[in-house]
């Protein structure tokens, strides 16, 4: 059995609000008659988060390390057994406590029985799995690694101690060439369900410490998280900033602050602290690989930044560390941009939303017949296969992959080379998708529902079963790339779905219908007109379409935007209408650079 370094976090976080209490009992009375008090300062969980996160940079990770110069993996794990000779009980506390942290069982051979007992069965109470710990005479002769720990003052800092020379005989450690962060993840199959349950039960216990959550209950399967009561979004902006800090601790305020809501509701102000940022970032990086970035690429970044946004600011901060070299225009670049960035600079990867940089690529095209990219990743919105067909023939573009993120929770779903139209890996260590319907129960895996959103790695303004308004369905592949298991098969926000004569329609529907337009994006407004409904498809595509045409398919394919209704054929009550516009005219959201999809305008209805 594998344990988890957070698991031993959560115990010395329960001996200190014992300790709190004043309930510590015969453990601090054998602890101070060792000499350990001024108040048991090495029961420190915050100096052991940060020590260990030096560490193993990045205990959410543990135990694999992602590396950022390439998509391959360090591992980390126990030596086995480690021998303490207990000659000071404050050193040797610390190493119990380190040696419990990376998986080791542990022997202590001590003339103080009691106390290592005590210590032992103190850290116990907190009722998550730790190694095995044992203590024997202090001459005995028992297997594994004998481990010296030398005295550390007590002013010292516990953290820093984390890294000394002596906790490296604790651990061993295994360059892993070729295997990335998901095929690892991937290959745990026996290790799946242990790994999962210590996450959450470390992101639930962070979050009892916010006003919200602080009476969240305990969950030790995986299976548990779906007794939780869901997140909605009007719940979170009623206890999120800056309305409120019901949804912060009362820790001291670091990291970075994003905007979320920009194009569908509300804003939203999400806290990341430094530790969330770190922990997307390197959860983000292998994403970027699998996404068919490499060492030596050359990228266009043209997501969108200002006003809090997070597209440009989170992927800035992840390219800064892999081997690439990124050219930051953002939402501003131009089609000038492109043409001498290709040629000056060898640009190779534009990264970006379908609806800024396609006309933009299709205009460099036609000022420079020669112009060529190589990779076109995407976000934000889907792209249609009419239009990636045209990046290959027309572009020679050899990778075009879809990145799913949001500033709420960022990365949720990415496509390797090997995965197409909708469907992405997820990667449930650091988002958790569920499927639910309406009232937050889940659905089998291959039916469509909503999708909820636990971030397992965000500990500030935690995310817990949030429905982040997008609907998809969980699939299960055995992916040529070689990373088996869950994909997602996204299908797009969950207000793409359109109510029309008292029939639904689904967005993502229509728009394929419309691929043969060569349709880019797509707009539907449903509003009223005195007493009559209307429907009205807008359009976006490289070359403009007759109107009658694009009307005529759509009622052929979807009768329910026809003439025919139930009632009375006097009575006029529906009309469908029919918008097309060269790319690039219709309006974007000035935050989130997004066309909205759906736009439902009826009286009573909230748009």
């Amino acid at each position: 059995m594998r344990h988890y370094p957070t698991d031993l976090l959560l115990a010395v976080e329960h001996v200190e609000r014992t300790v709190a209490r004043g309930e510590l009992g015969s453990l601090e009375a054998e602890l101070s008659r060792a000499g350990i008090t001024a108040p048991l300062r090495r029961f420190d969980s915050e100096q052991l988060y940060e020590g260990l996160e030096r560490l193993l940079e990045g205990v959410s990770q543990y135990p694999w390390q992602p590396l950022t110069d390439s998509n391959d993996v360090l591992e980390t794990g126990p030596v086995g057994t480690v021998v303490l000779d207990d000659e000071s009980a404050e050193a040797t506390l610390r190493g119990l406590l380190l040696a419990w942290a990376l998986g080791n069982q542990v022997t202590v051979r001590s003339a103080r029985p009691a106390l290592w007992a005590a210590v032992m069965d103190g850290l116990r109470q907190a009722g998550v799995p730790l190694p095995a710990g044992r203590v024997v005479e202090p001459e005995a002769d028992v297997p594994g690694v004998p481990v010296r720990v030398p005295a550390l003052a007590l002013d010292a800092l516990l953290s820093l101690d984390c890294t000394a020379p002596w906790v490296h005989r604790l651990l061993r450690r295994r360059h892993r060439p070729g295997l990335s962060l998901a095929r690892a993840r991937s290959e745990d199959t026996e290790g799946y369900e242990g790994r999962m349950a210590a996450r959450i039960r470390y992101l639930l216990a962070r979050a009892r410490r916010t006003p919200h959550y602080a009476a969240l209950p305990d969950v030790t399967h995986p299976v548990g998280i779906t007794a939780l009561p869901v997140l909605d979004k009007a719940i979170l902006e009623a206890h999120s900033l800056p309305t409120s800090r019901a949804m912060c601790s009362d820790s001291m305020a670091t990291g970075e602050v994003l905007r979320s809501g920009a194009t569908s509701g509300s804003p939203r102000f999400i806290p990341y602290a430094r530790g969330d940022w770190d922990n997307m970032v390197r959860e983000a990086v292998p994403v970027w690989y699998d996404l068919g970035v490499q060492p030596g690429d050359r990228i266009i970044n043209t997501l969108f930044g200002g006003s809090m946004y997070g597209g440009l600011t989170t992927s800035f901060s992840e390219f800064s560390r892999m081997p690439v070299e990124c050219y930051t225009t953002g939402q501003f670049v131009t089609v000038d941009d492109l043409l001498m960035l290709s040629e000056s600079f060898g640009a190779n990867v534009i990264l970006g939303m379908p609806a800024l940089i396609l006309p933009l690529l299709r205009d460099a095209k036609r000022r420079d017949p020669a112009f060529r990219i190589d990779k076109v990743v995407y976000g934000g919105t889907p792209m249609t296969e009419t239009d990636k067909d045209w990046l290959h023939r027309e572009l020679g573009v050899r990778v075009v992959s879809s990145v799913l993120a949001a500033n709420d929770g960022a990365q949720l779903g990415h496509q390797c080379a090997r995965l197409g139209g909708t469907l992405h890996h997820v990667n449930d260590d650091y988002n958790l998708i569920e499927v639910v319907d309406e009232d937050g129960r889940p659905l089998p895996d291959g039916t469509v529902g909503e999708l909820l959103v636990t971030c397992l790695q965000k500990f500030e303004g935690p995310l817990v079963r949030y429905r982040i308004g997008d609907m998809g369905r969980i699939l299960h592949h055995a992916c040529p790339c070689g990373v088996h298991g869950k994909v997602l098969e996204y299908l797009g926000r969950s207000d793409g779905l359109i109510r029309f004569k008292g029939e639904t329609v689904l967005y993502s529907d229509v728009l394929d219908v419309l691929a043969a337009f060569q349709v880019s994006q797509l707009q539907i407004e449903v509003h009223t007109e005195g007493s009559k409904e209307i429907l009205t498809v807008r359009t976006e595509a490289p070359q403009l379409s007759r109107t009658e045409r694009v009307r005529e398919l759509l009622m052929a394919t979807f009768p329910v935007l026809g003439d025919y209704q139930d009632f009375d054929a006097g009575i006029d009550l529906y009309e469908l209408r029919v918008e097309c516009f060269a790319e690039g005219e219709l309006p974007r959201n000035a935050v989130s650079g997004k066309v909205k999809p759906v736009i439902d305008g009826r009286l009573g209805v909230a748009g």
